[in-house]
C-alpha cells in the first residue's frame, strides 16, 4: 500500500515539472519573437537633407583634327613633268607655281589655231567691207538689187560666225596650255608629292593613279567630333570646349563650335560637329586624335543626392524619404551623374530628409530611428 502511494506522488511531481518547463520555454520564445519584431521595425540609417543645385560635369569623347582645306592636285592634260618647284613640307601661297609641264602637241595645236583665227579675221573683214560698199551704193535707187545686198549680208554674218568659232578654238587650246602650269589653289603646305621630273601624267589612263601633290591648309584646322544623341543639347554655335592631344601632355587647347550638321548619323546615332582651331604655330597636325571635354551645364537646377540614395529596382526607381520617423518611397527620375552624385527629379521638396544609403530591404512605412546625418 505504501509503495502505491509513493508511485502516485512521483507521477504527480513529474507532470508538474514538465508543465513548468514547457511554460518557461514558451515564455522565452515569445520574448525572443517580440525582440526580433522590434528589431525589424526599428532601423537605424544614415540620412541627408536635400536641396536643389547644379551638377557640374564634363563629357569626354574622342575627336580628330583634320586640315581646314585639303586637295589632291592632278594634271588636267596629258603631259610630261618638266620641273617641280616645290617639295614635301614647302609652304606655298595662293597662285604660286608648283610644277611646269610640257606637251609639244599643244604648242603645235596652238600655232594652228592662231593661223586659222587670223585667216578667218581676214575673210570676215573682206565680206564686211563688201557688204558696207553695197549698202552705201544701194542708197542710190536702181544701182544694186535687193537680192545682191541680201547675199552680201548673209556672207558677212556667216564669216562672222566662223570667226567666233575660230576664237573659241584658239581660247580652248590656250586654256589647255595654261594647264601646263600647276598652281596652288590656296595657301598651305605640300604634304605629299608623288611624281618626279620626266614622269608622264594625265587626266586618265597611266599616270593618273596618284595626284601630283596633296596640299593642306594647316594654319587653321577642323576639330571633328561625333556627339551621341543624349548629349547634343549641351553644345550649340559658339560653345567653347577644351581638348588635349597625346603629343603635348598636360597642355590644354580651346576651340569654339562653328558648324553643326543638324542630323543624326543613321549608324552611330550621333551628330557631327566641327570646331575651328587656329594653328599659326603649326604645333597641331592633321590626323591627330584629340580628347575633347564637353561641359554639361544646364540652366535648370535639380536635387543633387548621393548615388547610393537612389534605388533602381526591377519595378521602378525611388528614394526613401523620412516622414515622422517612418520611411516613404518616392518615385524619381534620374539625370546626370558625376563624382558619386546624381540628379533626381520627383515629388520632393527642399529640406526633405532622405536615406543616403537606401535599399529595397527598407520597406515602405518602416520605422526609422537614430538617423545619422551625413556631413
Amino acid at each position: 500500500m505504501n509503495n502505491k502511494k509513493a508511485l502516485a506522488i512521483t507521477i504527480v511531481c513529474s507532470l508538474q515539472a514538465v508543465l513548468l518547463l514547457s511554460g518557461c520555454g514558451h515564455s522565452e520564445g515569445k520574448a525572443d519573437k517580440g525582440e526580433n519584431t522590434s528589431a525589424q521595425e526599428v532601423i537605424s540609417v544614415p540620412a541627408i537633407t536635400i536641396s536643389k543645385g547644379k551638377l557640374s560635369s564634363t563629357l569626354q569623347i574622342p575627336g580628330e583634327l583634320v586640315a581646314f582645306q585639303q586637295v589632291d592636285i592632278y594634271a588636267k592634260v596629258s603631259s610630261f613633268v618638266k620641273k617641280l618647284h616645290v617639295d614635301v613640307g614647302s609652304e606655298v601661297t595662293t597662285g604660286q607655281l608648283l610644277a611646269t609641264m610640257e606637251a609639244p602637241e599643244i604648242t603645235s595645236q596652238l600655232s594652228g589655231a592662231e593661223s586659222r583665227l587670223k585667216s578667218q579675221e581676214a575673210v570676215y573683214l573682206a565680206s564686211k567691207a563688201n557688204y558696207d560698199r553695197l549698202y552705201e551704193t544701194s542708197k542710190t535707187p536702181g544701182t544694186v538689187s535687193k537680192n545682191d545686198l541680201d547675199i552680201a549680208q548673209a556672207r558677212q554674218k556667216s564669216d562672222q560666225a566662223q570667226l567666233e568659232s575660230a576664237k573659241a578654238a584658239y581660247k580652248e587650246i590656250t586654256d589647255n596650255r595654261n594647264y601646263l602650269e600647276i598652281r596652288a589653289p590656296f595657301s598651305g603646305i605640300v604634304s605629299a608629292r608623288n611624281v618626279s621630273a620626266g614622269a608622264y601624267v594625265g587626266p586618265t589612263g597611266k599616270g593618273s593613279e596618284f595626284p601630283l601633290f596633296t596640299l593642306q591648309e594647316q594654319k587653321k584646322l577642323r576639330l571633328v567630333i561625333s556627339v551621341p544623341e543624349a548629349y547634343t543639347s549641351y553644345l550649340g554655335n559658339n560653345s567653347e570646349v577644351n581638348f588635349s592631344v597625346k603629343a603635348y601632355t598636360g597642355k590644354t587647347f580651346t576651340a569654339k563650335v562653328n558648324r553643326l550638321s543638324g542630323v543624326m548619323d543613321t549608324r552611330l546615332r550621333s551628330q557631327r560637329i566641327e570646331m575651328d582651331v587656329i594653328n599659326n604655330d603649326k604645333k597641331l597636325m592633321p590626323g591627330m586624335i584629340a580628347e575633347v571635354k564637353i561641359p554639361m551645364n544646364t540652366a535648370d537646377s535639380a536635387f543633387i543626392v548621393p548615388k547610393s540614395a537612389v534605388v533602381n529596382s526591377t519595378v521602378n526607381v525611388f528614394v526613401i524619404r523620412v516622414v515622422n520617423g517612418k520611411s516613404e518611397r518616392v518615385l524619381v527620375q534620374t539625370g546626370r551623374e558625376a563624382d558619386g552624385k546624381i540628379e533626381v527629379y520627383g515629388n520632393l521638396n527642399p529640406g526633405d530628409t532622405i536615406v543616403s544609403v537606401a535599399s529595397e530591404e527598407i520597406r515602405d512605412g518602416a520605422e526609422l530611428k537614430h538617423l545619422k546625418f551625413d556631413k
